[in-house]
């Protein structure tokens, strides 16, 4: 297993300074953006039809000894605007192409989320049952959106050679280890997750417990923590709108590996994950609003560094 880094909070620097910085923290794989709601800042799709750029991409990436663990193009491909639902689609298919180009084997993006019906604007994310309009919402949405648009793309990836990791995420159809089994037996076995610890922890979802759900559907793994904050939670609950940068007031916040909890639980993490059989990265997502990319970065990848290493199996003394 690795650490790595998912480079978008590193925009403002070009990627031959990214790669140059990562290397001192010990790290030597990336997770790319290639747009839509991550940006292209380091990896461009216009590539895809230029091979001296190609080429002088991995020559970049080869000097650095640094290796690609996903490209990532999270965005709504289901989302009711016309106009966006086909723009984010057609980075996600030239995601998947560069991807096959460039060696990846897998991408990351979200679910989505559709409106309410064919003349929506706006997504909706159904969080209740009832009254039953909600149930009927929803099972309208998996049924007519949902299910033709994944199982196309599904196939489409698979004909490629590469994986989708969805990203379980409120306010997109799948966000939990239920939905994300749910949208695998429709697509099929191209498609499992990108697990991020700190959406589970604020669902109340224990994410050790959710791997051991989720099996050999994980293909990737972001490394970013949570806060609760217990004393807000009773005026809160756990959706809690507010912004992110209202700390002092909302029931949680993104935090960096270790802020939210500790050595202890991160070794936990890393054992469950082998012990089902994840041995990729751990893509540090820096999404910490009390601590600056830098601080948040060094801290990560020192707590995650010292994990990793230290849970590297043991050469066997009877062989």
């Amino acid at each position: 297993m690795k650490v790595g880094v998912f480079t978008p909070l590193l925009s403002q620097l070009p990627l031959d300074q990214v790669l140059t910085k990562l290397k001192t923290l010990g790290i030597d794989t990336v997770e790319l953006g290639t747009g839509n709601y991550p940006g292209d800042a380091h990896c461009k799709l216009s590539m895809l039809d230029d091979a001296s750029a190609r080429a002088t991409f991995k020559q970049t990436l080869a000097d650095h000894g640094v290796t690609i663990s996903a490209l990532s193009c999270h965005g709504n491909p289901l989302h009711p605007n016309k106009d966006i639902a086909r723009q984010h689609r057609a980075t996600s298919r030239q995601t998947i192409l560069l991807a096959e180009k460039l060696g990846v084997p897998v991408t990351v993006d979200f679910s989505g989320c559709p409106g309410d019906s064919p003349d929506a604007k706006q997504p909706n994310w159904v969080t209740c049952p009832w009254p039953p309009d909600y149930s009927d919402l929803l099972k309208w949405q998996w049924d007519e959106v949902v299910t033709p648009y994944w199982t196309e793309h599904a196939k489409f990836a698979a004909d490629h050679g590469v994986k989708i990791a969805i990203e379980m995420h409120p306010g997109f159809v799948v966000y939990n280890p239920e939905t994300m089994l749910k949208l695998r037996s429709i697509a099929g076995p191209s498609v499992g997750c990108n697990f991020d610890p700190s959406h589970m922890f604020w669902q109340q979802i224990d994410p050790v417990a959710a791997i051991r759900v989720l099996g050999d559907a994980v293909f990737h793994v972001h490394a970013k923590d949570t806060q609760i904050y217990a004393a807000n939670l009773p005026t809160t609950g756990v959706l809690d709108t507010k912004a992110y940068t209202d700390e002092r007031n909302r029931g949680w916040i993104f935090r960096t590996c270790g802020y939210g909890h500790g050595e202890s639980w991160w070794r936990e993490f890393v054992s469950t994950l082998r012990l089902f059989g994840y041995d990729n990265v751990l893509s540090i997502e820096h999404e910490d609003s009390l601590l600056s990319p830098e601080e948040g970065l060094t801290k990560a990848a020192s707590l995650l560094n010292s994990i990793v290493i230290r849970e590297q199996p043991a050469a066997a003394w009877w062989v």
